[in-house]
């Protein structure tokens, strides 16, 4: 497959596989797009090539998410976001040490049902199934540091991406048709900090406790004013979610998105076999992007980029939960070649 310039905003490399199929990319840049507005695009590609009209017409109006003035933000923002610049320069490479790498999994309904069943304390509570793997997951990324030394004194960072489109147009009609269709970077990155023995030793509901806790302030209208303010405050100076500046010695850290309203894009050839995101940042923070399965309703896929030893923990002890992405749960077989 074709590598993108490291200068490039958007570069979409189609490959031709033996087999008759094709696998289409798109590599975009995400300073000026998310993974929302990337699947708009996608859409709006996949129906231009089938010759339909555009279902969503993208909005690019930047007034949307002017800042207020005067400016104001929580004190609590500066320790979500830091500028580039204050962060400390990377650590080189040790021999032998850890690493990152991508994996793709299915999780069948039954598991998350059941997740969901645990993390919500039997039913005392109503956990969402992202709480609930993200809750699964944290345990198990903090049990994987067991090796690390001092690990009883470390902790574990989990972030979630919240998605603030429909959180700024609450309460107008207008903004929220609008915002709906916004084409750009609307995202914000909560996280929680927790020692590791603590995330090991507690029961799931403990944990998904926890997440629904530290999310709850940043699902709000005011938490993106807020963190539109925040950037203009810091204007000129690039900034980062802070949590992509964690993990290495300090414990581990990882980032949990989610896809599941992103729909399977159809370019006239049908359905697609798989689809999933890639997130090669370069960091030592892990991530995590679960997708609707094309195969089986209510299954999730789950693409793991985390440490080869968290992955490993993760097939040794939930092998049942995280299943391997095979050619006959796709069911492959099932579908003709494109090229011939």
């Amino acid at each position: 497959m074709q590598k993108p310039s490291s200068d490039s905003l958007e570069t979409l490399p189609v490959t031709e596989l033996k087999c008759g199929g094709v696998v289409v990319g798109c590599t975009f840049d995400h300073r000026i797009a998310d993974a929302y507005s990337a699947n708009l695009f996608l859409v709006s590609w996949a129906e231009m090539a089938q010759s339909k009209p555009l279902s969503i017409i993208p909005s690019f109006r930047r007034s949307l998410l002017n800042p207020r003035r005067p400016g104001f933000y929580h004190p609590s923002l500066d320790d979500m976001y830091v500028p580039i610049s204050s962060l400390p320069p990377p650590n080189p490479p040790q021999p032998g040490a850890d690493h990152l790498i991508s994996r793709l999994y299915y999780v069948s309904s039954e598991q998350l049902t059941l997740l969901q069943t645990l993390a919500s304390g039997g039913g005392i509570r109503r956990r969402t199934k992202l709480e609930s793997l993200s809750s699964f997951l944290w345990k198990m990324v903090a049990k994987s540091a067991d090796v690390m030394e001092n690990a009883d004194k470390k902790t574990c960072k989990m972030g979630i991406v919240v998605d603030g489109r429909g959180r700024l147009s609450s309460g107008d009609d207008d903004k929220t048709a609008l915002m709906a269709t916004y084409f750009g970077n609307v995202l914000s990155i909560p996280f929680g900090e927790k020692i590791i023995g603590e995330l090991k030793d507690q029961p799931l509901s403990w944990v998904a406790d926890e997440v629904h806790e530290y999310l709850k302030a940043a699902v709000t209208k005011e938490h993106f004013l807020g963190l539109i303010d925040w950037v203009e405050a810091h204007r000129p100076e690039p900034a980062i979610a802070k949590i992509y500046g964690s993990g290495s010695s300090h414990g581990p850290a990882f980032v949990v998105s989610s896809g599941q309203r992103f729909p399977a894009v159809d370019f006239g050839w049908g359905r697609p076999a798989v689809g999933s995101y890639h997130f090669p940042w370069g960091g030592d923070a892990g991530y995590v992007m679960p997708m609707p399965s094309p195969a089986r309703d209510g299954d999730w896929v789950v693409y793991l980029h985390l440490l080869k030893g968290q992955i490993k923990l993760i097939e040794d002890e939930a092998s049942h939960i995280f299943r391997p992405l095979t050619s006959e749960y796709l069911k492959l077989a099932d579908f003709p070649p494109l090229i011939s």
